[in-house]
């Protein structure tokens, strides 16, 4: 029992050296644009509603939703502010599903992957919004896709008049957060790698297999519940032969079809559009998943 535990400590400590920095560096640099960034990402947002940039628009709407810090609850009342100023649907769609993917504070966890599979992370992500917002343009032109009714822009809780006491308790709630899915995944990937051979990964999530893409795609419905828990996990799987198409599948399906963001995308959706949705992520990360797999 005492052997099992050192050899837990020693995995569980070595994931916690590799990974804990780049939590750390997440977290300060998230709450350091959530607090004096954030309002001015969504002014540009604004901004570019009086230019007739068409479907072009997309393209901004979707770089600007990885850059807003905001939840998917955050992110619902202030797109249904957009709608409300005219707006077009298309470019909300997009500045949503990259806000669901991916955010600053998620990137800088991300880093602990590795220079690859941050690039693959960031790109996916800024391409599923843009799909996103062009399937809505072709396929809902002239059809209201949100129904943001009841909604509206969210109370700022970064109002302490002290900059740097507006940004500690931005950090505390960050941490609040975060910290226990964090250690979490810590522990968890300490398991996975004492008890699950590294050749039953190998196999499973391996390079070859598009059973492994579907079968990451399909896993991160389940274990996702916190961007930077997951990080220790794929990490792991990584260093156990998953294969950067599977993780890149299970990076886009964790995060969309969170219970959270599953919860606030039902409310604007409504049962037809959402089952759409869900049939769209899934499709998109399998896509995706096989792509990369094939040609990286």
């Amino acid at each position: 029992m005492r052997r099992e535990f050192i050899y837990l400590w020693y995995y569980f400590n070595l994931q916690l050296e590799q990974i804990f920095p780049y939590w750390v560096l997440g977290m300060v640099l998230g709450s350091a644009v959530s607090v004096f960034a954030k309002d001015s990402i969504h002014r540009l947002f604004r901004s570019i509603q009086g230019k007739r940039l068409g479907a072009l628009g997309i393209i901004p709407a979707s770089a600007l939703g990885i850059a807003s810090p905001l939840c998917m609850y955050g992110t619902i009342p202030i797109a249904a502010s957009f709608a409300e100023n005219g707006m077009e649907h298309d470019w909300l769609a997009a500045f949503m599903m990259s806000s669901i993917l991916l955010n600053p504070q998620l990137i800088f966890y991300s880093m602990a992957l590795g220079p690859k599979m941050l690039m693959i992370r960031i790109v996916s992500c800024f391409l599923c919004g843009i799909t996103t917002g062009l399937l809505l343009r072709i396929f809902y032109s002239n059809k209201q896709f949100f129904d943001f009714n009841g909604f509206s822009e969210p109370k700022n809780r970064d109002t302490a008049p002290n900059l740097l006491v507006r940004f500690m308790k931005n950090l505390g709630r960050n941490l609040k957060a975060t910290g226990p899915m964090f250690l979490l995944g810590v522990i968890l990937s300490a398991l996975f790698q004492r008890y699950v051979p590294s050749d039953a990964m190998a196999r499973l999530f391996g390079k070859q297999e598009g059973f492994g893409v579907l079968m990451a795609a399909t896993i991160g419905v389940p274990l996702y519940a916190c961007g930077g828990g997951t990080i220790p996990l794929l990490q792991a799987w990584l260093m156990d032969g998953m294969s950067a198409g599977s993780a890149a599948a299970f990076m886009i399906t964790g995060p969309s079809t969170k219970i959270t963001n599953l919860g606030a995308m039902k409310i604007v959706l409504g049962a037809k559009r959402f089952a759409l949705y869900i049939l769209f992520v899934v499709a998109y990360s399998l896509i995706t998943g096989l792509w990369i797999n094939a040609f990286m």
